[in-house]
């Protein structure tokens, strides 16, 4: 079974690939909160989502899941034509019971807009900062594959939002876009081994707020190519200065820092399509935090992607909808420097590479159905980091195959 899902990646990857995404020439209005946020939605109030579930085979472990992966429902408000209200509220792997971690119920948005000209608006509130292509851009008929690129799940976290204000514009002489915004910053405490800084983010639950961040990003549209870089700066210990210095923390708004930066490049035409991300995290007090918190972090962590893809039915007939196949590689190295020695524990499983190929079918653009296999590859495990060795755990295997199948919406 294996080496047919192998061959199977590599025919796909062979005819090239991607999944359906907005083109770059045209952006099209696919759900009613497109329709809001554009200003030319015929109803004050709207309703608008998206969702997704699969299935998943990991070849390593013998062992399969399904799950509806997420559920969300979008209401929106048109006050008058300068000010409108956005929320989303999220239910993921549909079941949230007692106190068993199976599920989650947030809010992925909720914030005002505000119109200031037909080319710059001002929102406030709970909202997802520009920073790389999937935070924008997450409906699962707009990226590659069932599951999000790792890069932008890790690294990146995807759909990360913080409470604050942002102000968004674009030039009137030339197709640059621009966005700058200052929010809450992060938690140390939150974050973890072979997460990042994931776990830090506080998506607008009782944040703390005596440490600040700020975002800010640059788009440029050139015939079928779209360019963007972005960075974050923001301190991750919100405790008063006492508690700061209890803990041998830096306080402050940039106290005890986070660094991120990105880059990407898109492509469409023709029904070809490529994408190339890069982003950078930097923890210069990353010793500290272990210290604090026992997190073994490590100072600085990267992940890369290159993506290629083509619609056949593009070729053949584009009334037919859109069957792409699409080949995605990717690096993560979630310790690519550490502290020196006791502070930190070099782990090899966080520098891995994966491989996916697979197709999706559109028969409408808000609608698909996505197959692919995910090739994964380690470092090797390091026995300091082993809390219950063989016999009692099986050996670390560094290669792995995994096998997604899923369905995905947007209205």
């Amino acid at each position: 079974m294996k080496r047919i899902i192998i061959l199977l990646a590599i025919l796909s990857i062979g005819i090239s690939a991607q999944a359906q995404f907005r083109t770059l020439a045209q952006q099209q209005i696919l759900t009613n909160e497109d329709s809001l946020h554009t200003g030319i939605s015929k109803s004050k109030t709207v309703i608008s989502g998206y969702g997704s579930a699969y299935y998943q085979r990991d070849f390593n472990q013998g062992q399969s899941k399904a799950s509806l992966e997420r559920a969300v429902l979008f209401i929106g408000h048109q006050f008058n034509s300068r000010i409108a209200f956005f929320s989303e509220m999220e239910i993921e792997n549909a079941l949230v019971a007692g106190m068993e971690e199976k599920g989650e119920i947030a809010m992925e948005q909720a914030f005002l807009k505000f119109n200031l000209n037909p080319k710059q608006y001002i929102v406030a509130g709970l909202f997802i900062p520009r920073i790389g292509i999937l935070n924008e851009n997450h409906l699962p008929v707009n990226f590659n594959g069932v599951e999000r690129p790792l890069v932008e799940t890790y690294v990146i976290p995807a759909t990360w939002r913080e409470l604050g204000i942002g102000f968004y514009g674009s030039l009137n002489n030339a197709p640059l876009n621009y966005s700058i915004a200052v929010m809450n910053g992060l938690n140390a405490e939150g974050f973890e081994h072979g997460t990042g800084i994931r776990g830090g983010r506080a998506e607008g639950s009782n944040a703390m707020a005596n440490n600040l961040a700020v975002t800010a990003a640059l788009q440029y549209n050139w015939d079928h190519f779209k360019f963007q870089v972005s960075g974050y700066m923001g301190g991750s210990t919100g405790l008063s200065k006492r508690g700061a210095d209890s803990l041998g923390l830096n306080s402050g708004a940039f106290g005890t820092p986070v660094y991120l930066g990105e880059a990407n490049v898109q492509f469409a035409q023709d029904g070809f399509s490529a994408k190339i991300l890069g982003a950078y995290i930097a923890l210069p007090d990353a010793d500290k935090i272990n210290r604090a918190y026992a997190k073994n972090l490590a100072n600085t962590m990267y992940g890369a992607y290159g993506e290629l893809g083509y619609d056949w039915f593009h070729l053949i007939n584009p009334k037919l909808g859109q069957m792409v196949t699409f080949g995605r590689y990717e690096v993560i190295d979630l310790n690519s420097a550490i502290p020196a020695p006791p502070e930190a524990i070099y782990d090899g499983t966080i520098k891995q590479s994966h491989l996916i190929a697979g197709i999706s079918y559109l028969p409408i653009p808000n609608v698909c159905i996505k197959a692919d296999v995910r090739l994964v590859h380690t470092g090797v495990q390091n026995s300091a980091l082993i809390v219950n060795p063989a016999p009692n755990a099986l050996p670390y295997r560094q290669n792995n195959s995994l096998l997604n199948i899923g369905v995905g919406y947007s209205f």
